[in-house]
C-alpha cells in the first residue's frame, strides 16, 4: 500500500489555471530578458523548426486531393506540430508565441520597450532561419519529389494564402495564433515531453486544418514556393515581393493582436484577489467613509 502511495504521489500533476497563468507570464518575463545573443540564435532556430513543420506538413498535403475533404488537411496540421513540438521541447524562441509579451507589459511585468525590442529581434531571427531552410530545402531539389507534385503543392498553398484580402489576413491571423498561443500554453502545463506534446498538438493541427495565417510559418512557406515558382516557369511568377509582403505584414498583426488578446484575457481572470482588491480601493472607499 505505501508503494502504491509513493508511486502515485510522485507523478507529476497538472497545473491550476491561475498557477498555469503565474508560470507562463514567469517565462515570457525571463524571455524578455534573455541576452542579443541568445535572441538572436534561438530565434534563428525557431524559423527553422517551425519551417520543418511546414515543409512536413506540405509533403503530408502532396496528394491529398484523393482524401475526403479535411482529412488531408487534418493530418498536415498534426505532422506540422512537430516544429512547435521542437521549439517548445529543444528550445528556441518563436516570434507567435512571444506575442503574449504584450499582456506582461499590461500586467506591469515587463517594460514595454523591453518587450517590443525582444519581439524585433525575435522576429527578425526567425525570417533568417525561414529563409535560411527556405534556400536549403529548394536546393536539396524537394520540389521535384514525386514528378514536382510537392513543389507545386507548396505554390498552391502559397498563392491562395496571398490571394486573401488584407482583412482577411488580419482575421484570420488573429485566430491562428489564439490557438498557436493557446498550444504554448497548454504545453507550459506539461512536465514531461509526452505532455507537452499533448497540450500542444491538437491546437495547431486546428489552425493548420482551417489554412489560418501563421507568420512565421509564411516566412518560410512563400519564399520556398517563390523559389520553386520562378525555377520552374519562364513566364512571370504570380508570387512577387509585394505578393510575399501583403501577406506577412497583415499576418503579423493579427499575430500580435490574437497572442495580446488570449494572455491578457487570462492575466485578467486570474488576476490576483489582492489586486483586484487594491483596484476597487477607489471606488468603495469613499462610501465607507
Amino acid at each position: 500500500m505505501s508503494g502504491t502511495a509513493d508511486s502515485s504521489a510522485s507523478l507529476p500533476t497538472m497545473l491550476a489555471p491561475p498557477e498555469l497563468k503565474d508560470r507562463v507570464f514567469d517565462a515570457l518575463a525571463q524571455k524578455a530578458e534573455l541576452p542579443l545573443r541568445a535572441m538572436l540564435v534561438l530565434g534563428l532556430l525557431a524559423g527553422v523548426y517551425i519551417g520543418f513543420g511546414g515543409l512536413f506538413s506540405t509533403i503530408a498535403l502532396t496528394g491529398a486531393d484523393a482524401l475526403p475533404y479535411g482529412l488531408g488537411q487534418v493530418v498536415a496540421g498534426l505532422v506540422f506540430a512537430a516544429g512547435l513540438g521542437l521549439v517548445m521541447i529543444a528550445g528556441a524562441e518563436l516570434f507567435t508565441g512571444n506575442t503574449m509579451m504584450l499582456a506582461g507589459v499590461m500586467a506591469g511585468r515587463i517594460a514595454l520597450p523591453r518587450a517590443l525590442k525582444a519581439l524585433a529581434i525575435v522576429y527578425i531571427a526567425n525570417l533568417t532561419g525561414s529563409l535560411i531552410l527556405a534556400a536549403l530545402v529548394y536546393g536539396a531539389g524537394l520540389h521535384e519529389t514525386q514528378g514536382g507534385a510537392v513543389g507545386r503543392t507548396a505554390v498552391d498553398m502559397a498563392l491562395r494564402k496571398t490571394e486573401l484580402s488584407f482583412g482577411a489576413t488580419v482575421a484570420s491571423g488573429i485566430l491562428a495564433n489564439i490557438l498557436v498561443c493557446l498550444a504554448v500554453w497548454c504545453a507550459y502545463a506539461g512536465e514531461t515531453v509526452t505532455q507537452k506534446l499533448a497540450g500542444l498538438t491538437l491546437p495547431v493541427a486546428a489552425f493548420v486544418a482551417a489554412g489560418l495565417e501563421h507568420s512565421v510559418a509564411n516566412m518560410y512557406l512563400l519564399p520556398y514556393a517563390w523559389l520553386v515558382e520562378a525555377g520552374t516557369t519562364d513566364s512571370p511568377v504570380a508570387l512577387s515581393l509585394g505578393a510575399l509582403l501583403g501577406n506577412l505584414l497583415p499576418a503579423t498583426l493579427g499575430n500580435l493582436l490574437g497572442g495580446t488578446l488570449i494572455a491578457a484575457a487570462y492575466r485578467f481572470a486570474f488576476a490576483p484577489a489582492s489586486a483586484e482588491a487594491r483596484e476597487a480601493e477607489p471606488a468603495t472607499g469613499g462610501t465607507s467613509r
